[in-house]
């Protein structure tokens, strides 16, 4: 399996396959390489490079206190030293698309476009408050097949007409199952850390997010999103008029990235860039 180490001495586990335009996929808060399972079979003609964070997935586990946008992002740019890559496009889903927005402000030179899934420099404190229900914690269910149909069942509103198998692999994405019932795949610690940045106040990210432009940018919205707000939206492309926008129907927070209006968006977001 594929590793490379960090500035501080921290295994990271990558994957990367195919040719074509360097596309660094960077997931959601708790999850890892595979978040981007369900899109990838749809991405031709680009290098797909996935990474799962300190902490997460099959890469080593950190001081808590590094579990942070700014030492994660400085993980991507590590990757991609390590790949030899002078630049890459990001598609960031929830936290990997903030670390996009950090990465503009902070290392543009390296980008060829960023890409944000159901995120934007507005985080709405109901979204927030959902996932603090559920970080760093087991899930309290015997197996994947109890769990799939809790999912279902919680989320009919918000991800109408997904069907049951769709949830049983993506609750596999972020938990194993084990004697004692379903475990988080990921260091509970990761909870101690947003916990304490959550301490500090939410900063202004509408800087960092004006620091895209002029490079091509797309934000997939999830309609039924309780983290990205439509006016958030709005406001993203009034900034920036030449953002793509795929505005994602029956989805709430996360689109999966395979459905027809976040595919057309990603799309034309790499058409852009080659």
């Amino acid at each position: 399996m594929p590793h490379f180490t960090t500035s501080d001495g921290l295994r990271l586990y990558f994957e990367d396959q195919g040719d074509g335009l360097p596309l660094l996929c960077l997931s959601g808060l708790t999850r890892n390489a595979r978040d981007f399972d369900f899109v990838a079979p749809h991405l031709t003609g680009v290098r797909l490079i996935r990474l799962d964070y300190r902490g997460r997935g099959q890469s080593g586990w950190a001081d808590p206190a590094t579990y942070t946008v700014p030492r994660e992002a400085q993980d991507a740019v590590e990757l991609l030293d390590h790949l030899g890559l002078s630049r890459a496009a990001v598609l960031g889903t929830s936290r990997g698309g903030l670390i996009g927005i950090f990465l503009a402000a902070t290392a543009k030179a390296r980008l060829l476009g960023v890409a944000m899934n159901d995120i934007g420099p507005v985080l709405e404190p109901a979204g927030l408050e959902t996932i603090m229900g559920y970080l760093g914690r087991d899930p309290g269910f015997g197996d994947f097949d109890s769990m799939a149909q809790a999912r279902l069942a919680a989320m009919a509103d918000t991800f109408p007409g997904v069907p049951s198998e769709r949830w049983r692999q993506e609750v596999t994405h972020t938990h194993t199952e084990t004697p004692q019932g379903i475990a988080i795949n990921y260091d509970p610690r990761l909870r101690d850390a947003v916990e304490q940045a959550g301490a500090t106040g939410a900063p202004d990210l509408w800087p960092l997010y004006d620091a895209i432009a002029p490079l091509p940018a797309a934000v997939i919205h999830g309609a039924n999103s309780d983290i990205l707000s439509a006016e958030t939206v709005t406001e993203m492309a009034r900034r920036n008029p030449a953002l793509i926008v795929g505005r994602v129907p029956d989805r709430a927070h996360i689109p999966f990235l395979d459905e027809p209006a976040a595919l057309a968006a990603l799309t034309a977001w790499i058409a852009a860039m080659q």
